[in-house]
């Protein structure tokens, strides 16, 4: 399986972004799929996951304010960010595993090239 993340960019503290993973292959509704995010100097850290039977959790840094979701018919997975913060500036990646849930990035054997979102004050 392949992943194409998009519609990362700028926006001002308190605004809005949503992410897109565009999924090619087989057995899209098979996957689990997260979304994980990495800031310059920092490790990579877990944001959102949904899972192939459309459960989700989130990381506590951005529950309230992300929702992910999944279109089965289109083969994308979603993050809508909303009342963005400074530090959720980072490149976000969408990744995908075999496994009903997990939050560890070890377990997610797909990743997409990520794409870059900063939040300016």
């Amino acid at each position: 399986v392949q992943l194409q993340a998009s519609g990362g960019g700028l926006v001002q503290a308190g605004g809005s972004l949503r992410l897109s993973c565009a999924v090619s292959g087989r057995s899209f509704s098979t996957y689990s799929f997260a979304w994980f995010r990495q800031a310059p100097g920092k490790e990579r850290e877990f944001a959102a996951v949904v899972t192939w039977s459309g459960g989700v959790y989130y990381a506590d840094s951005v529950k309230g304010r992300f929702t992910i979701s999944r279109d089965n018919a289109k083969n994308t997975v979603y993050l809508q960010m909303n009342s963005l913060k400074l530090e959720d500036t980072a490149v976000y990646y969408c990744a995908a595993t075999t496994n009903v849930f997990t939050t560890t990035f070890r377990e997610y054997g797909y990743w997409g090239q990520g794409t870059l979102v900063t939040v300016s004050s």
